[in-house]
């Protein structure tokens, strides 16, 4: 049997000449990306257990969270990662480069056929360019900046391919919110997903980037377009080396293999709350907003950058709204500016920021405030992600055409006057969280606890940890947060006991690849995390942290409700309820994670 892209590319860093699925390889990374906010932990781990760095010249750091140095937490982040650098000869992207994963593809840190790890969980991006990227926790980092590799579990295949037109007034984010709308956040959970079609062969990279960019919104481990001859012919120059393109075998085996009909695809928009909450942006129209924003590295690109402008040019804004653009790169800013697109956006009455992050990074521009609705072109609209507001996702036009009506609309339909505010605000209580801190202890094989059993899908990692605490280093600190944005749940850190048992569904983890979503259950001493499935980088920080986590097939038979004492043995996945006596089998760890887990950790 043949391989897929990702297998080959996979096997292409590995000892192996053919890979499966399921298989744990150690596979060698042509770019290892550590950012600001989680870089200051990737040198605490490698200085902590006296590592140093392999090859200097496949190692960088990347400083887009925060590119204003507004922070002072993060400005002090970003120094230690500074003199590392410096120590150790690599280079660093500083705060006037732009996003890291478009420096990557722009800079030739990343080729079609090439791997590529970052503390970003959408370092899959490179799938744009038929390359592996994946988003890594600092542990993972820190390992792969000393080895020069690290271990991988291979993933199964998808292939999706479209037929049809595409409608001419359906972008790229249209395009990706479309499949989100088809297969939400978990049904691609854990896949890599081939694109094929006539209509994907035509895509621009910035369109590529654009769909690639949300592949962690669906749980895929990446969205893989395969590299055109154009796109091969960019990475060649860029890199100055001849690129041999990959494509997967007649015989590969897809353990999905759907076609789609992209004729059929509509303008969207994604309410707020879930990226996957995507319908036609027609049964969201006339709602009234507060503000908008342009960018991300879902929509930072200069084709984004000519849309908006486009839709501003001899325009204004709406009295009320605020409109923030932010480009991916410097690259792209220059461009702007070159092109008279700034001079646009300014008339218009927007604000334009330096290139970064912006609005997915707490304290940067794009965030919104309490009862704030805004129209976003991010990749995520997690409850606090971009602020205590309200945000709904939609392509560049059509936030722009957003913002010059005063409400949710399309370009096709902009009013001749926009809409007007009335008087009246609401104003939300700021709530704080006490600080506490609980003993970590050293878990057994079988442990048993107290049940939170939590039954919801698609938890992410901004509800178990905010992105605006991600400055905090010290694991005692970090208990306090945890969940304080998942509704129903603020009060979880002051009312979990040590060893009690977090009990969820699908998809636990979905998100960012910060490791504090992990590390903050271990400050407050909880015994495991059992789930139906998890995120993919979630898993792979547990595990590396040595916290336990065990998925289950069916938990029904349990009789499990909030409260009960459960009984959970890591080695045969047996998990009782000790107030029934009902057992089921759940999955055991595998043999990687029990070695990581009786090691005490990856290090």
């Amino acid at each position: 049997m043949g391989m897929t892209i990702i297998e080959k590319i996979l096997a292409n860093h590995s000892k192996y000449d053919v890979v499966k699925p399921d298989e744990n390889i150690d596979i060698l990374i042509d770019a290892r990306v550590a950012r600001d906010f989680g870089g200051a932990n990737v040198v605490k781990n490698l200085e902590d257990n006296g590592m140093s760095v392999d090859d200097p010249s496949k190692t960088f750091f990347t400083f887009d969270c925060n590119p204003t140095g507004s922070d002072q937490k993060y400005a002090v982040n970003q120094h230690i990662c500074r003199l590392f650098a410096r120590k150790h000869n690599f280079k660093v992207y500083d705060i006037d480069s732009g996003i890291g994963t478009h420096l990557a593809i722009d800079k030739g840190l990343a080729w079609p056929g090439s791997t590529f790890v970052s503390t970003d969980s959408h370092a899959n991006i490179m799938g744009a360019i038929g390359s592996f990227g994946q988003g890594m926790g600092d542990v993972d980092i820190a390992a792969t900046f000393a080895k020069g590799s690290i271990w991988f579990k291979v993933p199964h295949s998808a292939k999706l391919t479209f037929v049809g037109k595409r409608p001419a007034n359906v972008s790229a984010k249209d395009f990706v919110l479309n499949m989100l709308a088809i297969y939400g956040a978990n049904k691609l959970l854990g896949y890599s997903v081939e694109l094929y079609g006539e209509c994907i062969e035509k895509l621009t990279l910035d369109e590529r980037i654009t769909i690639a960019s949300m592949g962690t919104e669906m749980g895929a481990i990446i969205i893989l377009i395969p590299a055109n001859d154009e796109i091969i012919k960019y990475s060649e120059k860029i890199t100055d080396k001849k690129i041999e393109k990959i494509i997967a075998d007649t015989d590969a085996h897809y353990e999905l293999n759907h076609t789609i009909d992209v004729s059929k695809f509509v303008p969207m928009a994604s309410r707020p709350g879930k990226p996957h909450d995507s319908v036609n942006i027609n049964d969201v129209k006339k709602i009234k907003i507060d503000s908008g924003f342009i960018g991300s590295c879902t929509n930072g690109r200069i084709d984004d950058m000519r849309a908006t402008a486009e839709v501003l040019k001899n325009r204004k804004v709406a009295p009320g709204v605020v409109l923030k653009i932010v480009p991916a790169t410097n690259e792209v800013w220059e461009q702007c500016l070159e092109e008279g697109i700034i001079s646009i956006f300014k008339k218009a009455g927007a604000m334009v920021s330096n290139a970064g992050c912006a609005g997915c990074a707490a304290g940067q521009v794009g965030q919104n405030g309490a009862g704030e609705i805004t129209m976003s072109t991010g990749n995520r609209n997690f409850p606090g992600k971009q602020g205590k507001g309200d945000v709904y996702l939609s392509s560049p036009a059509n936030v722009a055409a957003s913002c010059v009506a005063g409400y949710i609309t399309t370009v096709d339909d902009i009013p001749a006057s926009p809409a007007v505010f009335e008087l009246g605000e609401k104003i939300s209580k700021v709530e704080v969280v006490v600080k506490k801190n609980i003993k970590v202890e050293d878990k057994p094989i079988i442990v048993e606890g107290r049940v939170w059993f939590i039954k919801e899908d698609n938890i992410d990692t901004d509800m178990i940890y905010h992105n605006r605490y991600l400055a905090i280093t010290d694991i005692k600190e970090m208990g306090q947060y945890t969940f304080d944005n998942l509704k129903g749940y603020e009060d979880f850190a002051k009312k979990a006991k040590q060893n009690d048992i977090v009990v969820t569904q699908k998809n636990f983890g979905a998100g960012s690849s910060r490791q504090q979503a992990v590390d903050c259950f271990k400050s407050l001493g909880i015994h495991c995390i059992i789930a139906e499935s998890f995120g993919a980088i979630y898993e792979r920080n547990a595990i590396n942290a040595a916290f336990p986590i065990m998925t289950y097939n069916n938990i029904t038979d349990l009789d499990l409700v909030a409260g009960d004492t459960i009984s959970v043995n890591y080695e045969t996945g047996e998990i009782t309820n000790l107030k029934n006596k009902k057992t089921i089998k759940g999955n055991p760890f595998s043999d990687v994670q029990m070695e990581i887990y009786q090691n005490g950790g990856l290090f």
